[in-house]
């Protein structure tokens, strides 16, 4: 039997792969990758490794959840050493989770390499940090739109009463409702608020408004996903944090 190595890519900046992470590509018979990766670290796939593009957009998937983990299984059962390459951690709205206990389920055996999830480090590039002694105690990451079929309804009261940072994945489409709910439930409608377009990568964008106008100043500026969300009062320190170079002048509302 061979083996199947869930591996974090991180956030798209190539250099922020794990040294772990990096082996298990490197020595890989078959990787099965998704878009946000960054295509760099396919370059240090051996001679002869087959690579199978499974990446996702909105409201489209090249290959199906379920094809995804037959195929690891499949690849593995031959005795290949096979990469699940994903952005960010594979654990963090990556599907990981399902991937592992099908394998488990087919008698294959698998290995969790973390990544730098994005909620963490586009901030960061951002300038701002998702946590800071004078501003944000807690920390939350979120999805911004739900599976189908599940329940609809978020614990919102705890996350605008009881959260300090939110960080959103994925949630641009939503964000009106996220606005309303959030504000609905107690959060204070001029807490900061910003957007970062593919971050830590050199189309990075960052533009930061308030709980209430964030997504119009989003759309303006033509925000769209990938891009994280963060919410809270951290939001404050890019002003004086912001270290990384936008190819695009930051919008400050």
């Amino acid at each position: 039997m061979g083996k199947i190595w869930l591996v974090g890519a991180g956030p798209g900046d190539p250099d922020l792969i794990t040294v772990k992470g990096l082996k298990a590509i490197q020595q890989a018979d078959v990787i099965l990758y998704d878009r946000l990766i960054s295509m760099k670290l396919l370059d240090y796939a051996k001679e002869g490794t087959e690579l199978i593009f499974c990446g996702k957009l909105p409201d489209r998937h090249f290959v199906q959840q379920e094809n995804i983990n037959e195929i690891l299984v499949e690849h593995a059962k031959q005795g290949k050493q096979v990469v699940r390459l994903k952005g960010g951690d594979p654990y963090v709205f990556g599907r990981g989770g399902e991937e592992a206990a099908f394998a488990l389920q087919n008698g294959i055996e698998f290995e969790v390499i973390p990544g730098i999830t994005s909620g963490i480090a586009a901030p960061a590039y951002a300038g701002i940090p998702v946590t800071h002694r004078d501003h944000g105690a807690s920390f939350a990451i979120v999805t911004g739109h739900r599976k189908e079929g599940a329940d609809e309804e978020l614990k919102w009261a705890s996350l605008a009463k009881g959260i300090d940072t939110i960080a959103i994945y994925m949630g641009v489409k939503n964000l009106p409702y996220i606005q309303e709910q959030l504000i609905k439930h107690g959060k204070p409608p001029e807490t900061p608020a910003a957007l970062i377009h593919w971050g830590t990568t050199e189309k990075q964008q960052t533009v930061t408004g308030t709980l209430t106008d964030i997504y119009e100043v989003a759309k303006k500026e033509g925000i769209t996903n990938p891009s994280m969300i963060v919410i809270g009062e951290v939001v404050k320190m890019r002003k004086e944090l912001q270290w990384f170079k936008e190819k695009k002048p930051p919008q400050e509302v």
